[in-house]
């Protein structure tokens, strides 16, 4: 018996220690900027490890295991998936252009900015160390030991992207420049409520997809990283992973490309659509209404004095315009609807 009281003794005080902490931890976890940082983490670390592993495949089996079609693949149907891991909590950017842009337009406050990119960061440098980790054996197989960043068994391309010989350092720029421009400028299209935009639950999907085409149609000269977050992470783990800096001094130091060109791609990209399209669009007049007010109510309407019979009236909803525009019925509180913006 006494063994079991300090038993129940030793249960009773772990409890009393543990649950400060374990309520500390869940009253943090319930803090919106740490639940939008850990989504990004999360879909970036999703988006990277699909993308990453399609890579892996093409070059590690000899294009049997996999093929040009199949990176787009997977980097598309990984933004998918990234997309429904954290869109309605932080918007799914994936992608520090992307973010840049929405704070750069007042779309999002600039606080948020290093959140956003940190967590980016961190997801996409753990999805490098876990496809190198998973493809270990199979890298060295391939390399013959030697982890080279450029010639027939260069492997450094699985985690990053390449400057090719027949393009310069400036053509890359513009070419990196153009593609997240496009990007921006047609994700902006997909979640614009007042143009035409994809279904409620299929943004996912058409961002999926508009990945995939831009790949497939304009990914063949610089690899299309269109996106820091992608392309910087993983080089900097193929530094300290054994590649050298060589990765960093390739291609005329085309590492900082994929950083600064999608950047300002967005931006234009973003700016592009806004003032061509966005601005243009007729406005519908915001109806602001209350279905309880469209409900007949009587109430019963009793003399001050004197024996009366009582009367009954019927409540009509109350119409106010302003500026001949907005018809108001009732102000209920309004709900924020947060648009979509992915990677």
């Amino acid at each position: 018996m006494a063994p079991e009281g300090r038993n129940r003794r030793y249960t009773g005080t772990s409890k009393m220690l543990f649950q400060p902490a374990i309520m500390r931890i869940r009253e943090t976890l319930q803090k919106q900027i740490v639940r939008e940082f850990l989504a990004e983490f999360l879909s970036m670390y999703v988006m990277m490890v699909f993308g990453l592993g399609s890579v892996a495949h093409m070059v590690l089996g000899d294009n049997k295991f996999g093929s040009f079609l199949g990176v787009n693949l997977g980097f598309g149907f990984g933004v998918t998936m990234g997309v429904y891991v954290a869109g309605n909590i932080s918007g799914a950017h994936m992608n520090a252009a992307i973010t840049f842009t929405s704070c750069a337009l007042g779309r999002m406050p600039w606080k948020k900015f290093p959140v956003y990119v940190l967590a980016q960061f961190l997801g996409s440098f753990m999805a490098a160390a876990t496809i190198y980790c998973l493809f270990y054996k199979a890298i060295f197989h391939f390399s013959n030991g030697q982890l080279t960043v450029t010639g027939p068994t260069a492997t450094a391309g699985i985690f990053a992207t390449y400057l090719p010989d027949y393009m310069t350092l400036w053509q890359g720029f513009l070419d990196e420049m153009l593609l997240t421009g496009i990007l921006q400028l047609c994700i902006f299209a997909i979640t614009d409520k007042e143009n035409n935009p994809a279904l409620q639950g299929m943004q996912a999907l058409v961002i999926g997809i508009l990945v995939v085409i831009i790949g497939v149609s304009l990914g063949m000269n610089s690899g299309y990283a269109v996106n820091p977050s992608r392309d910087l992470p993983p080089r900097f783990f193929t530094y300290i992973a054994g590649w050298g800096k060589q990765v960093f001094r390739a291609g005329e130091n085309w590492w900082w490309v994929p950083v600064v060109a999608p950047l300002l791609g967005a931006y234009i990209g973003g700016i592009v659509y806004l003032v061509f399209i966005g601005s243009n669009i007729p406005r519908k007049p915001q109806r602001l209404t209350n279905p309880v007010v469209h409900e007949t109510h009587r109430i019963t309407v009793l003399p001050k004095t004197g024996p009366q019979p009582s009367m009954t009236h019927p409540i009509t909803p109350v119409s106010v315009t302003l500026d001949n525009r907005t018809s108001i019925q009732s102000v209920p509180p309004l709900n924020d609807s947060i648009a979509l913006e992915h990677f």
